[in-house]
């Protein structure tokens, strides 16, 4: 009879340790769909509203510089000062490279670990 118990308690014991496993794989694929759409999602986001930013900005820099050419009478100059800016700019930008990644991983390790 002890044997039979054992028997039976060891059956229903697999029986529950396939069915956590079967569980925690369902868990852990719908875990990584979660996390991979949202990255996926953020990131076709972010790049589609960079490409309209940089459209606009290209745009703007073009009418800036054609009215910085007429201010200074020169058909080069306003593009020389806009072309420069930019470059201070990039490498400002390059310089504060570092306070720009604290905030990214931040933002994706709290979506990653939700």
């Amino acid at each position: 009879m002890a044997f039979e118990e054992l028997k039976r308690d060891l059956i229903e014991a697999d029986a529950d340790v396939r069915s956590y496993l079967e569980n925690s794989e369902e868990y852990f694929r719908l875990k990584v769909f979660k996390v991979l759409m949202g990255i996926i999602t953020t990131a076709s986001q972010s790049l589609l509203i960079g490409a309209l930013a940089l459209l606009a900005l290209f745009l703007l820099s073009l009418a800036a510089s054609i009215a910085l050419n007429l201010v200074f009478d020169s058909p080069y100059l306003g593009y020389v000062i806009l072309g420069t800016a930019y470059v201070l700019l990039a490498i400002i930008c390059y310089f504060l490279k570092d306070r720009f990644n604290a905030p990214l991983f931040r933002k994706f390790s709290k979506r990653y670990f939700d």
